[in-house]
């Protein structure tokens, strides 16, 4: 079976660097898959749900913003953050959706941009605890 080396890291950390069947990285235009022999390309991420299969296996972690690059059968992410399913805070981002929404709905002296985006990132973490 073919394959493809998947590596995730953050200014923090390398998160991951294993060899996977298939990835799906949330792109900054919709959801991109990716399979061994993909054709290179340069994409900005969104917020929301990294998918992949290793050894048969489906893993799910959230990512936050970034890039990912794909070339040679190999997939890079260089995410904002990125967070393990098992790691996610589910109360914390629900709290935090919460918040941003409430912030959306009541805007006063508060960013829109940044209050959007803080909602998408919490929704991502819920996203993900839910797969």
């Amino acid at each position: 079976m073919a394959e493809l080396t998947l590596e995730i890291a953050t200014p923090e950390r390398l998160l991951l660097s294993e060899k996977v069947s298939e990835v799906e990285v949330p792109g900054k235009d919709g959801y991109l898959g990716v399979l061994p022999g993909h054709a290179p390309l340069i994409s900005e991420l969104a917020s929301g749900v990294l998918r992949y299969v290793a050894a048969g296996k489906t893993v799910h972690l959230s990512v936050l913003g970034g890039f990912v690059e794909v070339l040679d059968d190999h997939v890079r992410v260089l995410a904002d953050a990125a967070t393990r399913k098992e790691e996610i805070d589910i109360g914390k981002a629900r709290e935090d959706l919460r918040k941003a929404q409430e912030l959306l709905n009541n805007p006063s002296d508060i960013d829109p941009a940044q209050a959007l985006e803080d909602a998408q990132k919490a929704q991502a973490l819920i996203d993900t605890v839910g797969r």
